[in-house]
């Protein structure tokens, strides 16, 4: 059966830009505005803290490897007291070599290698929203394994480095999901497919996104009744399970629209509705615009 996870990562298209070693040793602390692209980072050596907004301090040691989807604002520093420098990622241009924070030169107090990439999916706020905005994980090898390993090809020229490092990027993320604890995840897909009675829901949802479900049905295949599962389901995913299908139906749809030379009666189809005026209007009142138009968009 198709796996959702997989499937969100392919809709969310992501694409490596950057990646840099930092540094830092003393007293030293950064305040990043929010960035709104996907970051993350692996520690090396030592350890450090990191505060982001609206989320309980943390403190990263090495081994650790973090994952911020959206990128909120957020501090990182050492463990003495000091005044933060403010960075806009978005005003600073991107450094070539390692950024070092506090003292200069001599032994930092911790390493990490870190970085940020886009998703290039015009569905990105609402395939991030499913998702946890903090994705802390501990003591799992592969993460920092392939994080050196796109900061070591992000610094070459080698053919094949922007399909490498998409590859690589997308083997980072389904990694992350499944070595978040979803059970303890706010709303969302891992919150919800570490629910053992929504999960078989879940993964019938997106193998066959096209077929007429009822909360009926898909209460059956959770052993649920209609209303327990409506409100578990809602209360887990953070969406009633109609509004969540719809939502996963128009993100494909946008996909095929913007990706594959196909007619509107084939997309439709494809998304499980019978006729291409029911899923226009359906598209419209959704996105906004008619299909035709949105497909035609730059």
């Amino acid at each position: 059966m198709t796996d959702p996870l997989s499937q969100v990562i392919a809709l969310l298209q992501p694409r490596a830009v950057f990646s840099k070693p930092i540094s830092g040793a003393g007293r030293w602390a950064v305040r990043y505005s929010a960035f709104g692209h996907p970051s993350f980072c692996t520690v090396l050596e030592g350890s450090c803290r990191l505060a982001v907004d609206g989320h309980r301090p943390l403190t990263l040691e090495a081994g650790d490897f973090l994952l911020l989807p959206a990128t909120p604002g957020f501090i990182m520093s050492g463990f003495e007291p000091a005044t933060p420098e403010r960075i806009d990622p978005k005003l600073t241009p991107a450094p070539t070599a390692e950024v070092r924070h506090g003292t200069r030169g001599g032994r930092p107090d911790v390493r990490l290698l870190g970085g940020y990439f886009v998703f290039d999916s015009p569905d990105a706020n609402l395939l991030v929203s499913l998702l946890p905005a903090v994705m802390h994980v501990r003591g799992v090898e592969r993460l920092s394994l392939l994080v050196r390993l796109v900061g070591d090809e992000a610094g070459q020229r080698r053919s094949g480095r922007d399909l490498v490092l998409t590859r690589l990027v997308e083997l980072l993320l389904i990694e992350a999901l499944r070595s978040t604890p979803g059970e303890d995840t706010p709303p969302g897909l891992l919150r919800g497919l570490a629910d053992p009675r929504l999960a078989p829901a879940l993964r019938h949802m997106h193998a066959q996104f096209a077929r007429p479900w009822t909360v009926a049905q898909l209460a059956r295949t959770a052993a649920l009744s209609r209303s327990a599962f409506f409100e578990r389901f809602t209360g887990a995913v953070g969406l009633p399970p109609m509004e969540y299908l719809l939502a996963w139906r128009m993100a494909v749809a946008k996909d095929l629209l913007r990706r594959e030379d196909l007619g509107l009666t084939e997309v439709a189809e494809r998304v499980g509705y019978a006729s291409a005026s029911t899923f226009s209007t359906a598209f419209s009142r959704h996105v906004g615009q008619a299909p035709s138009r949105y497909a035609r968009a730059p």
